[in-house]
């Protein structure tokens, strides 16, 4: 019987808010819930785990977030329960909650608040923090179809196999449990499932279960390459877990996400940009792939890392970056290079499918034939103001020529401490105009690239650059008075200064 001839059958003796409720349960196939003021309290309660957004359609915030937020729940079926509430139309249910700005999420156990979501807003970082909100910290398995399911996942696996009473068990699950918002575990202690998946060719006669870990690759990533499982024979411990996961993780060419961008940067890296998408297009992501890590495996040991990425997540950055405006039609792979120290490359070929574009642009680099890309703005044709303009084409001529010292200021446009200070540094550099050894400078830095050697994480930020000392620049920590920068040049000047035009004494 389908649900709406069962409806018929029951109508007249089941409340409406019961009907609407199974209406939720038989009817919808969509894996994210809406739910309403009448069934919200009946279907929280039957999920162990429930995250749910509370929206308004008219929230742009909200529209932005619910593609992702489908994604997640698809992959997240069967495990935690995706839903969402529009307080439009169902007001009592989120002022209940205290949902006044949108989107709000929350978590609910057995239909009870277990506090707000707190993780990322993307699909994989809802995937990732809801799978530590529930289930053990490493997963029982104990037939080869448990295993076969655990492994066959959008995500890397980390499985052990241990013989019965091993002491290296609970150092596992103890490094299962330190480390599972990071990564998926399961273990075994079934003789006949860990065998087969030691990485060792079989023995013949009866055997004993050798006590091993395996990470096991997401079968998406999967290639003719690199083999798709790595084996850790060493005695198990948190740390020697943790090194192996961090070495073995990502293999030769691994995904690039916006969730592990941070931690895939640490290290030179090449990354190739295109339309990836395991999901809905696993054919194309793969032809890339394989033909990045057909030329990879010819290079990676030269020092250098190799990711891929999806071009969508990435489109500001490449703009930001690399002044690569990528148009949403384009079909062909981009490919940049960032170094650890922050040097920024980028192939101007076309790439080709046989992968010798890529080879050229390879061999260019680690010839040093390639010049680097910086983000900059134009130098400008006049520059005699009392405070000079520097832009990242022209900063190392000016900054660091050797018989001037330099106070640079970093600031944006748009930050008003910034314009606050904009009249003191203008009095100060008036002040100082005379002086034939210091100049007094400042740079859009959210228009240039900042040189290596300064580290500016707001505005304004401002460094002195000494004679004899370009390589350590001083960082500005002071008050932001003319007197009190003054003070400071002082200090830090091997030379007496000229104010207004006349020499103090040091």
């Amino acid at each position: 019987m389908n649900f709406a001839a069962f409806a018929l059958t029951m109508r007249g003796s089941v409340p409406l808010a019961l009907l609407c409720a199974l209406a939720l349960t038989l009817g919808d196939r969509r894996d994210v819930l809406e739910l309403g003021d009448e069934e919200f309290e009946y279907l929280a309660a039957e999920h162990e785990t429930l995250l749910v957004m509370f929206h308004a359609p008219w929230c742009g915030h909200c529209k932005k977030l619910a593609p992702d937020f489908a994604k997640a729940a698809s992959r997240l079926k069967g495990s935690v329960q995706l839903a969402k509430v529009d307080c439009t139309a169902n007001p009592d249910t989120c002022k209940g909650f205290g949902a006044s700005a949108y989107p709000l999420l929350k978590v609910f156990r057995n239909g009870v608040d277990a506090g707000s979501y707190t993780g990322p807003r993307t699909a994989d970082g809802i995937v990732q923090y809801m799978r530590t909100q529930t289930g053990p910290d490493s997963v029982p398995l104990r037939t080869e179809e448990d295993l076969q399911a655990f492994v066959n996942n959008y995500d890397p696996s980390i499985v052990g196999f241990f013989p019965p009473g091993s002491t290296g068990l609970p150092e596992f699950l103890k490094a299962a449990a330190q480390l599972r918002e990071q990564f998926r575990f399961a273990h075994s202690v079934e003789p006949d499932l860990g065998g087969p998946h030691s990485l060792d060719p079989p023995l013949e006669g009866p055997q004993t279960l050798q006590q091993h870990v395996v990470l096991f690759r997401p079968p998406r990533l999967s290639s003719r390459f690199e083999e798709g499982s790595v084996l850790f024979t060493d005695p198990v411990s948190v740390a020697a877990l943790r090194r192996f996961i961090r070495d073995s993780l990502y293999g030769m060419c691994p995904h690039l996400t916006l969730e592990n961008k941070e931690r895939l940067r640490v290290r030179d890296l090449l990354t190739v940009y295109y339309d990836l998408d395991y999901r809905r297009n696993p054919t194309g992501s793969k032809y890339w792939r394989n033909r990045v890590m057909k030329v990879a495996s010819r290079y990676s040991s030269r020092g250098l890392s190799f990711a891929v990425a999806n071009k969508h997540d990435f489109l500001s950055e490449l703009e930001e970056d690399f002044g690569l405006g990528m148009s949403e039609a384009t079909e062909l792979p981009v490919v940049t290079i960032k170094t650890r120290l922050g040097h920024k490359f980028t192939m101007r070929e076309e790439f080709t499918r046989d992968g010798s574009s890529l080879e050229r642009f390879l061999d260019d680099y680690f010839s040093g034939l390639l010049k680097r890309f910086i983000k900059s703005q134009t130098v400008p044709e006049i520059n005699n103001s009392p405070v000079k303009v520097l832009v990242a084409e022209s900063f190392e001529e000016v900054v660091n020529q050797p018989e001037k010292d330099v106070l640079v200021q970093f600031f944006s446009p748009r930050c008003p401490h910034c314009k606050k200070l904009t009249p003191v540094y203008t009095e100060l550099a008036e002040q100082l105009y005379l002086d034939p050894n210091l100049i007094i400078a400042e740079m859009d830095a959210t228009a240039n690239d900042v040189p290596l050697g300064y580290d500016v994480q707001g505005f304004p930020t401002i460094y002195f650059a000494p004679v004899g000392k370009k390589d350590q620049p001083i960082r500005y920590e002071g008050t932001r008075e003319v007197r009190d920068f003054l003070k400071f040049l002082k200090r830090e000047s091997r030379r007496p200064l000229v104010l207004n035009g006349v020499r103090e004494e040091l």
